[in-house]
Parts: C-alpha cells; sequence; structure tokens
C-alpha cells in the first residue's frame, strides 16, 4: 500500500491530488488547489511550501510525484512556474521524500491514453478512475492525475522486476552469475 501525493505547481494557483494504491486498487483521498493570489512573489513561495509541508505532515504520503517544468512562450512566467516547481520539490524533501517527475505528454498518456489530450479530457478521466461524483476543479484533477501516473509507472516497473527474477530465488538471472571463473 502507497499513499502518493501529485503535485501541479503554479506560481498563482498549485493543484494537489492525493491517492492511496494498493495492487491495482486505487483510492481518492483528497484533492484542491493553494491558491496564492496576487501577492508578492516570495509569500507566494512560502504558501506553497506551507501547504505542502502540512498536507505532507496530515497524510503522510510514501511517495511524491510533479510535473516537469515545460518551456512556456513567456520566459517570466516559465521562471515562477520554476520557483514554485523548487518550493514545492524542497517541501517534499524536507520530509524525506523521493521526487519522481513526470512530463504533461506521460501524464496524459497514462491518464487518457492520449499525449495530447486537453484538460476536460484528463478532468474527465481522474474523475471516471477515481470514482469521483463530480469532476475536480482543473489544477486540482492535472495533481491527481500526475499520482495516478505516478501509480501506474510505479506498478509498470514492479511487474517488470518480478518478471525478471528467476523462479524460486527472488533474485535476478544475473545475480551471482560466474564468469571466467570469477564471481560478478
Amino acid at each position: 500500500m502507497a499513499i502518493i501525493l501529485g503535485v501541479d505547481p503554479g506560481s498563482r494557483i498549485t493543484g494537489y491530488g492525493i491517492i492511496r494504491t494498493s495492487g491495482r486498487h486505487t483510492d481518492y483521498l483528497d484533492s484542491g488547489c493553494i491558491r496564492m493570489g496576487e501577492r508578492p512573489m516570495a509569500e507566494r513561495l512560502q504558501i506553497i511550501f506551507q501547504s505542502l509541508a502540512t498536507l505532507i505532515a496530515e497524510y503522510r504520503p510514501d511517495e511524491f510525484a510533479i510535473e516537469q517544468v515545460f518551456m512556456a512562450r513567456n520566459p517570466d512566467s516559465a521562471l515562477k512556474l520554476g520557483q514554485a516547481r523548487g518550493v514545492a520539490i524542497v517541501s517534499a524533501a524536507n520530509s524525506g521524500l523521493a521526487v519522481h517527475e513526470y512530463s504533461a505528454r506521460q501524464v496524459k498518456q497514462a491518464v487518457v491514453g492520449s499525449g495530447g489530450a486537453d484538460k476536460a479530457q484528463v478532468q474527465h478521466m481522474v474523475q471516471a478512475i477515481l470514482g469521483l461524483s463530480r469532476k475536480p476543479q482543473a489544477d486540482a484533477a492535472d495533481a491527481l492525475a500526475i499520482a495516478l501516473c505516478h501509480a501506474h509507472m510505479s506498478q509498470s516497473l514492479a511487474r517488470v522486476a518480478a518478471a525478471s527474477e528467476t523462479p524460486g530465488t527472488g533474485q535476478s538471472p544475473a545475480h551471482g552469475r560466474v564468469r571466467g571463473g570469477r564471481m560478478r
């Protein structure tokens, strides 16, 4: 069982989504938006950091997933997004969480099945996958999609690792192989 916190960073609105996975079963725990408004940038960054630290303390996630930075048309917007993303990552790192990063295309592919999906499609699929009674807000849906993408990727990696183990030994086929008379 794992609790995953997904974050969709933004300098004005940062979305978060928290899910619990157990095998192939996924439960919705919480989601929402951290809204900073028109405050000075330093205050917005502090709000993101503290809000995520509070969520981490409350839900005690095992995993943290965040969207990778992308190149925006406006360099100033890209810089602000990078700063918001940075404080989110530091908030997770301060709590001892490993940070997992996914591109927007990877997230959309994992949740919708198309890397070019729009926000409405992501919202619809997040609602369907998690059995929610209504569509989450767009930024919260993106954060939940990031958490779902991480769950999917983790499960896929676990299946690959399990398939590569030598039956009955719990070891990969290359483990302990002798070449040229010496163990490697």
